[in-house]
Order: C-alpha cells, then structure tokens, then sequence
C-alpha cells in the first residue's frame, strides 16, 4: 500500500502538523519529512472542510518560525566547536568561513527560498546559527520565510481544491504542484550559480577536451 498524506494528517491532527513542521523546520533528522505535500494537502484537507483553516495558517507559521529558530541556536552552539576541529573530515574552519561569506551576501536570500526546497530547508538555520549570522536580521527572514512557505503553500492547496476539487484524484497530482514549486525556488540560485562560475565551468571543460 502507498503512503497517503491525506490518511496522515487525518490521523496525526493539528498538533501532529505542528511537530512536522517543527521538526523540518531546524532539527536535524527533520530533513525527511514531507513538508511541501503536507502543506499543500492540509490546505485541500481545509477546503474539503475536514480542517479549520483560521486554526490551520497561524499553527503551521508558528511551528515553522519556531523550528527554525531551534535550529539556529543549536548551531549557533554547537557549530563553530565543530568546525573548529581541524582533523575532522566534515567540519574543517575553512567551511566554516567559506559558509560565513556567503551567509553575510545572501544570508536573507538563502533562509527564504531555502524554505522551498526540501532537504536543505532543515539545515539553513542550522548553518546560520553556526556561522553567527546576526540574529535579528536572521529572525526577519525566518518570519518571512516561513509565512510564504507555510501560508502560501496551504493557501494554495486551498485554492487548488477549490478550483479543482471536482477532479477526479486531484490528490494525486499534488506532487506535480511540489515539483514545480522547488524548480522555481531553485531557479535564482542555479541563476547566480551560472553567473558565478560560468567562467570556470567553460575553462574546465576547454581544458578537458583539449587533453582529450
């Protein structure tokens, strides 16, 4: 039998959709949980009138913003020890720079759109916390963030129902809405990526083909 997300939120309630998103939000082994179908279907779920959507929007934001604030004092404790163990395989104090940089030009950015893509969404706040990104300007983007992922993509599932709710299996198609909504996510970064290394990119493969 496949999973079904409607049969989980029925079954785990409001406060079961409060620790999902909690959870993904800033804890570590939150990164596998289906944050987007969870929203999107909760958001189906209010419009077929089995959830109350003024209950639905403020629990989720709260959890969100919580999650991710959990996350970023964690690693704003336990991160820079880590990276600072210069034998270690994975925490070395030049990642830790190298994060840090990056964090301090586009920081907003990253904790926004990183909200949308799943996997990486668990760990922004982590890493944010480690490089010691100021917490003020963290928490704006973070309330941000978490507003247009946890509003927008249950507002959106609510929508979805609404105008396509006589379509048979319309839950089916939720994950084709997920698909699209990363690509779009994704799209600014792969974007910078390109401007940023299109350089280097061409001269690798110049030099690939002529040692061919």
């Amino acid at each position: 039998m496949g999973f079904n997300i409607e049969h989980l939120i029925e079954t785990a309630g409001y406060i079961g959709l409060f620790s999902i998103i909690f959870a993904e939000s800033g804890l570590f082994f939150g990164f596998f949980l289906p944050g987007d179908s969870l929203l999107l279907t909760a958001g189906l779920l209010a419009w077929k009138g089995h959830l109350d959507l003024n209950v639905l929007l403020p629990l989720l934001f709260v959890a969100a913003v919580l999650g991710d604030n959990v996350g970023y004092w964690f690693g704003k404790k336990v991160g820079p020890p880590l990276f600072n163990r210069e034998a270690s395989l994975l925490f070395r104090r030049k990642n830790l720079l190298a994060a840090e940089a990056f964090y301090a030009k586009h920081g907003g950015k990253a904790i926004v759109l990183a909200r949308f893509a799943p996997f990486i969404r668990t760990f922004v706040p982590i890493v944010a916390g480690a490089v010691q990104m100021e917490y003020r300007r963290f928490f704006l983007f973070n309330v941000l963030g978490g507003f247009l992922w946890t509003i927008g993509l249950t507002l959106l599932g609510y929508t979805i129902g609404n105008a396509f709710g006589h379509v048979e299996g319309i839950s089916s198609y939720i994950e084709i809405f997920i698909l699209g909504i990363i690509a779009l996510s994704l799209l600014p970064a792969m974007i910078h990526a390109w401007r940023e290394y299109r350089h280097e990119i061409f001269a690798a493969v110049r030099a690939r083909l002529d040692g061919a």
